[in-house]
Order: C-alpha cells, then structure tokens, then sequence
C-alpha cells in the first residue's frame, strides 16, 4: 500500500542516506545499535517545598524501524516521556542517549540542532502557524537548518504531494480540515529525513475518519522504514502500532508486542 499514492520512502528524491526518507538504515539490522536507549530515567519536578515525581525508573529501546506506541491514561506520565525523548525536556536521573549521544550532556544549543535534525514532531493541536500557507508551514524546518530556499520548497511540495495536499499547498490552515491540517504537520515532521517520529496524540483532535486516514499514514511511514513513537491514551489507536508500553503512575507496566492479549486491568478507557 502507498498510502495516496506516493511511496514516502522515495518523496525527498535522492540526497544521500540523511535526507532519504526511507529508514536511513543499512547492513545487518542485528548489528545496529538502538536509536534510542532510556535507563532507569526519573523526572521529579520542584513544586516549593513539595516533589512531584513523573517518571520513576523507565528504561526501554526504540530500535531502527520501530513502531511504538505509549499507552497511558492523563496523568501517568507518557508526555513527559515524550518531552524527554524529544529533548525539549532533561530527565532528573538517568541515561538518556539518543543515536549514539548522551542527551544529558548537551548544552540547549546542541539539543536545538538535534531537535531540527533528528527528530519530527507531531503534535494533538498540529502547532501549525497560522499566518503562513500550508507549503511555508512544512519548509520552515530546513529554512531554519540554512537549506536554500528553492531546495526547500521542492522539498516541501513533494512531501505535501506524499502526503495527499498537493492541491492545498497555498491554502492556509484556517481553509483546512483537521485531517488536512494533521497532514501538513505529518510533512512537516517528514520534510527534514528525521531519524525519529515523536507524535503526542496525533488523532486527538480528529473525527473518527480523519483519525483513521492519519493512522494509515503512520502504518505507511513505518512500513517505509521509519521509526515512529507515538502517544496515546487511546487503545484502539496504540493497536496500530508494533509494540505497546503501557504507562501508569511513572512506570512501564508492560512492554507488549502488539497480537498478544492486553490485561483488562490494563486497558485505558
């Protein structure tokens, strides 16, 4: 399946092994280290003279090409897990090292280059700039990086085109649906050949169709190779993808390779 048919692992064209849209990924897969590897990280914020403690000992691996989604309930600390996967936040204790580096030990310059180049995010609300076309929105990210403009633009158009908006790429997105709206931040996040997805509640805010038309898209990107983490509180949503962390009170209660069955204890309404 080429979901609107475009096989993402070709929309970028061809730019070497950083910027293919594809996995990125070559050799034996055994013999590859894990993108990401979290131990034993704990996230306690400072409140006066009170402690709140988020996150308390999580450890797990995203390897290359995974699909995963963190399943949890409002409050149980999936997106302060995300933050921290994303380096917009630092775990309080613990290892945190994304594609080889140590998160912990990076000062904000270096978090804000990782944050360009390694990572897509994707968010509930689509964080879409309101001013600007659906095309200027997806180019953003590789202007920032210093990419020419023209070479951004072709970039942004052939990945609005993969992802089913090549006929609203000067629509703004006050004249989008939500779907189309999640679509423009799904390119977005594509556009800059990210090493990892990172998507807090992508369907959240999206009728039941448009949901399923954006999950179709995930299931497509990662069978395009890419390695895709997403949030969720939703069950049915987590069960499209590859492995389930259920999350609750800070911990991992479960690592779940998705076919086996979920515990009813553990099933988030």
């Amino acid at each position: 399946m080429k979901a609107f048919g475009m096989d993402f692992g070709s929309a970028s064209g061809s730019r070497g092994s950083r910027d293919s849209m594809g996995s990125g990924s070559t050799g034996d897969p055994a013999s590859e280290k894990p993108i990401i590897s979290l131990k034993d990280i704990t996230k306690v914020y400072k409140m006066g003279k009170q402690s709140l403690k988020v996150l308390d000992g999580v450890s797990f691996e995203v390897e290359k090409g995974d699909f995963i989604a963190i399943l949890g309930p409002s409050g149980s600390g999936k997106s302060t897990l995300m933050n921290i996967m994303g380096c917009i936040d630092i775990a309080t204790e613990g290892e945190y090292v994304l594609d080889g580096k140590n998160i912990k030990a990076r000062n904000e310059d270096e978090l804000a280059v990782i944050r360009n180049q390694k990572i897509g995010f994707i968010f509930q609300k689509f964080n879409l700039l309101m001013k600007y076309t659906a095309l200027h929105n997806t180019e953003i990210p590789l202007i920032l990086r210093g990419v020419s403009r023209k070479e951004a633009r072709e970039r942004a158009m052939s990945m609005l085109a993969a992802v089913g908006l090549e006929d609203r790429v000067d629509h703004k997105p006050t004249e989008l649906s939500g779907g189309q709206q999640q679509r423009v931040a799904i390119a977005r996040a594509l556009v800059g050949a990210p090493d990892l997805l990172l998507a807090d509640e992508p369907t959240g805010n999206l009728d039941s169709k448009s949901g399923q038309e954006i999950m179709a898209l995930f299931e497509q990107l990662h069978k395009d190779g890419h390695t895709i983490v997403l949030i969720t509180h939703d069950l049915n949503v987590a069960r499209r993808a590859k492995r389930i962390l259920h999350v609750r009170d800070g911990k991992i209660l479960e690592d779940e390779r998705v076919g086996e069955n979920v515990p009813s204890e553990e099933r988030v309404q």
